[in-house]
């Protein structure tokens, strides 16, 4: 295992070979001018008793505040203090053996210019999030699609499981589709190098915290990416992983301490469930079951009440909003994190970059379930920084009985208008992230039973409600896909890849319904954009009467009138029922085809109107 690991490193830090199989150094880098200015490095060496070596540096204010003592020989923790003083330039660390001395040099770099400007700016509800998998988006680079001494050398585009290519270049190269649709940011899942025997597609086992997964383009073209993203006024979310990584991360390899993860007598799974979290009659042991057990056997747990963990990911997270330009932050697997070092994660991000905005994985059953691990109006002992959740109540509770359910007092659209009723439990619920599926669930187009209308409804839905709104690719194409297994819902994007016979990006050989939707999309992504009573303004709804639920977005500028027809028939709509909104307008502008209705009007059955007020 020792000789193998050795390899192991060589293969995870090219950048590093000058010096990998004496140590490796984490963070790479780090800034002058930060407000984290003291900083701990995770070194490793080679042998046994490495850690008995002396450590010196000589840098104009930088200091060695503290060396640490940890379980395994191999590893260094060192403290260090970079004074405001300090300049940018190459440091070299002398590490002082009983025979030789070896340097190591790390870099103290400048700030990326445009500091609260150009990155870190937050994404608010006057954005719309396009989220996509790049391994499954587009080929643009052929020759990343193979990586040598990597584990996983998969790739079939007939299997759901292998690796497909998609990459980074791909991307940038559709950057015009995704404007098109009105999108203004791009989530992907994760991008951390995920150098596992397999299942790599998805990106959730990370092998190594400070390497970009090089089948993506690496660091450069992430980069390039971000770059390019902003000269578009676009933004960038990271995809961030706190709770667990690989089982072929270096440090599960080889950890530097031994309770560096959750140990358990026995492969112990997490429970999955969030109320004993909050649950005033809950037992300890199984608040601890849902925090410290493994998400699976390949994703080892980190325990983040050990600080060393916790300095790790803290120090990561700033690092790839630095180095990156990252401008919002989602975060995986929120409630099975130890929610206090959240807490210390999240105020870590926001005292450094003030916009910046993060929202968490909160996949639970509940509204006030939901809004405990957010910013809340609760009276609970334990109280949340996390900004936001993406909103599965909305989804679960809402949207999808709408499109499952008849009409009823507990049922049907009802379900979507208690859910947004109990907003009063979010401290700022307009900073929740909506969504009709994605790479976790079965899409929303086999959901509704490939029915077309009921697509429509949807994401006329998703761009009107409060909130941010999250489209998961290929949605506005009708693609379809069961969850279970979750690779159905997870291949290719027409025309990403040569030879093609369908291609999205063109519509060239879309059907007539998918151009029809992806048409749509376009119309109300991109008025959504120049809509301040959409991306801004306040919600009012209505109690929902015979199936029709009437809504409203407003401004001081603006009038949103959105009204969905969820029943069998057609129905007649008064806008004088509406008096408290619709006072001292006369008609209403259609937005998606430009009809303009009087203040009486008909909506069709399974259909919904979205009308601009006018006088």
């Amino acid at each position: 295992m020792k000789k193998y690991f050795v390899l192991c490193l060589v293969s995870i830090c090219p950048s590093l070979l000058s010096f990998a199989q004496y140590a490796q150094i984490q963070p790479t880098n780090w800034w002058v001018g930060m407000k984290w200015n003291k900083v701990q490095l995770l070194i490793k060496g080679d042998k046994e008793g490495f850690n008995k070596e002396k450590v010196s540096v000589s840098y104009p204010g930088l200091s060695i505040a503290k060396v640490n003592v940890l379980d395994n020989s191999k590893y260094i923790s060192l403290d260090i203090l970079i004074a405001p003083t300090a300049k940018p330039g190459i440091v070299n660390f002398q590490f002082n053996s009983a025979d030789k001395i070896n340097t190591i040099k790390w870099e103290l770099k400048a700030r990326r210019k445009g500091k609260g400007a150009a990155f870190a700016q937050g994404v608010t509800s006057s954005d719309f999030i396009y989220m996509l998998m790049p391994d499954r988006f587009s080929n643009g680079d052929e020759t990343n699609d193979k990586v040598p001494g990597m584990r996983d050398q998969s790739l079939n585009r007939d299997s759901i499981y292998a690796r497909h290519g998609g990459d980074f270049q791909g991307i940038i190269n559709h950057l015009d589709y995704i404007q098109s649709l009105g999108a203004t940011t791009l989530w992907m899942t994760p991008v951390l190098e995920n150098d596992m025997p397999n299942r790599t597609e998805h990106g959730y086992a990370f092998t190594n915290h400070y390497k970009i997964e090089p089948r993506f383009g690496g660091a450069d073209m992430y980069k390039r990416l971000s770059d390019s993203l902003h000269k578009r006024g676009m933004k960038l979310i990271q995809d961030a992983v706190y709770n667990h990584v690989g089982s072929f991360n270096f440090t599960f390899i080889d950890p530097p301490t031994k309770d560096w993860y959750h140990q358990w007598p026995s492969y112990t799974q997490t429970s999955f469930k969030d109320q004993p979290l909050f649950d005033p009659h809950g037992a300890r042991n199984e608040a601890i079951l849902t925090t410290d057990g493994w998400f699976t056997k390949e994703m080892p747990d980190l325990n983040q009440y050990n600080p060393y963990v916790a300095n790790y990911l803290i120090q990561h997270a700033l690092w790839s909003v630095e180095e990156f330009g990252i401008d919002g932050w989602r975060i995986d697997t929120y409630i099975y994190n130890d929610l206090p070092f959240m807490n210390r994660c999240n105020k870590a991000l926001t005292d450094e970059y003030p916009h910046m905005t993060m929202f968490g994985e909160t996949w639970v059953n509940g509204v006030i379930n939901q809004s405990y691990f957010v910013e809340n109006n609760l009276n609970v002992p334990f109280k949340s920084n996390l900004q936001a959740p993406v909103d599965f109540q909305l989804l679960f509770n809402g949207i999808q009985p709408v499109m499952t359910e008849k009409f009823g007092w507990n049922e049907g659209v009802t379900k979507l208008y208690t859910t947004l009723a109990q907003d009063l439990l979010y401290k700022d619920p307009t900073r929740n992230v909506i969504f009709l599926d994605n790479h976790d669930m079965t899409r929303f187009f086999s959901y509704v039973k490939e029915d077309v209308d009921k697509q429509k409804m949807g994401l006329e839905w998703l761009l009107t409600c409060r909130g941010i709104p999250q489209l998961y690719y290929g949605t506005e194409i009708l693609m379809k896909g069961e969850s279970n297994p979750d690779g159905w819902v997870r291949l290719d994007f027409a025309g990403g890849w040569k030879g093609d016979k369908k291609n999205a990006f063109t519509s060239e050989n879309l059907t007539p319904q998918e151009k029809d939707v992806q048409d749509l999309v376009k119309r109300l992504g991109n008025y959504r954009k120049q809509s301040t009573a959409l991306k801004s303004g306040k919600l009012m709804q209505y109690v929902p009467k015979d199936g029709v639920y009437v809504y409203f977005r407003y401004d001081a500028k603006q009038t949103i009138m959105c009204v969905m027809n969820t029943s069998e028939k057609e129905q007649t709509v008064r806008m004088a029922n509406y008096t408290e909104r619709t006072n001292g307008f006369t008609k209403g502008t259609d937005v998606i085809n430009g009809n303009s209705l009087t203040n009486t009007f008909t909506v069709q059955a399974k259909k919904m109107l979205i009308l601009e007020l006018g006088k």
